[in-house]
């Protein structure tokens, strides 16, 4: 029990580190999308391939509504726009 505790922390400690270093980077991909590619790589993908792959369809995935036009504003108050958009549908989120 207390090595599957440390090996949790090891993994939250990992996820967070390389999380930092995405947002220094300035990657735009969130924790969720960094912990799946994370899992890919640990499951044997090729993370040049991984790298390309996530390239490939952020450049081809079409602008958030936010961005794309702007929100009317009837209230004067405006609804904040998601930070970032996950390259991922949330089906594919582990249970």
């Amino acid at each position: 029990m207390e090595t599957e505790g440390a090996a949790a922390r090891q993994a939250k400690e990992s996820l967070e580190l390389a999380f930092q270093m995405s947002q220094i980077l300035d990657t735009g991909l969130d924790r969720h999308t960094l912990s799946l590619l994370m899992a890919l790589c640990d499951r044997g993908a090729n993370p040049e391939a991984l790298a390309a792959l996530v390239r490939e369809l952020s450049s081809a995935a079409p602008p958030t509504a936010a961005a794309a036009a702007p929100s009317p504003v009837s209230n004067g108050t405006a609804t904040p726009a998601p930070a970032t958009a996950s390259l991922f549908p949330s089906g594919l989120r582990r249970p």
